[in-house]
């Protein structure tokens, strides 16, 4: 509540006053990303009109996005993935390799910390990681920090493991390696298990910056819930 009254979530303003007081508002957009009801469902829970509860959404949510961070520690090290999120607004969703539409998020967390540290913009789901890591802002954002991934990212730059060629094996140190790599890398798959239990990440009815507004929201509540 603090972070978001920093950032002007609650002024006084004129005119008619929002039905609900701050506290609530905030609860109502973090139970919508939650649970996935639709409006219809969950404003009768809070006390007010569909449309009333689609305004606080409108606005509050890019209010609790993820702001990504700017400078990284001398020695971190990232991990980067991308996470496909169902979404029905076809205009910035694709079938992706499971045939069903949806956007492509490419995340990264502190490998350390485990911390989400940048959200990119969504793409279409039938874009390759390879190319969603540039067009997204990922690769700005993270800048020269050592960033390791798997291996959807070749041509990037970017620490991935040793590949084996046809018809030979990879030395004793090289399957060390890619051991010790699959280890690390793993943690990013967890954040994502955290992330989809909120289950508008399993079928996002949101348009347009909706779907990107509710990533970076859930990544930041992530963050809370993980350092509190």
């Amino acid at each position: 509540m603090t972070a978001l009254r920093r950032k002007g979530a609650d002024p006084v303003r004129k005119g008619r006053p929002w039905g609900l007081p701050f506290e609530d508002r905030v609860l109502l957009v973090a139970a919508y990303w939650r649970t996935n009801l639709t409006l219809r469902q969950l404003a009768p829970l809070f006390g007010i009109s569909k449309s009333a509860a689609d305004r606080i959404i409108g606005h509050l949510g890019p209010l609790l996005a993820l702001r990504p961070r700017k400078r990284f520690r001398k020695e971190a090290v990232l991990i980067v993935d991308g996470t496909l999120v169902p979404t029905r607004d076809h205009t910035v969703a694709e079938q992706s390799k499971n045939y069903r539409y949806a956007t492509n998020h490419q995340v990264v967390i502190d490998a350390d910390s485990r911390l989400v540290v940048v959200v990119g913009r969504p793409l279409p789901g039938n874009r390759a990681d390879c190319k969603a890591w540039e067009e997204s802002g990922v690769k700005a954002a993270v800048g020269r920090t050592m960033t390791i991934a798997d291996g959807g990212y070749p041509g990037t730059g970017l620490v991935m493991p040793h590949r084996r060629r046809k018809g030979e094996e990879l030395p004793d140190w090289k399957q060390a390696h890619n051991k010790c790599h699959k280890r690390v890398r793993a943690r990013i798959e967890h954040a994502f298990a955290r992330m989809k239990t909120w289950k508008i990440l399993r079928d996002c009815r949101l348009k347009g910056e909706g779907v990107h507004h509710a990533m970076s929201g859930i990544a930041h509540l992530h963050n809370l819930a993980l350092a509190g």
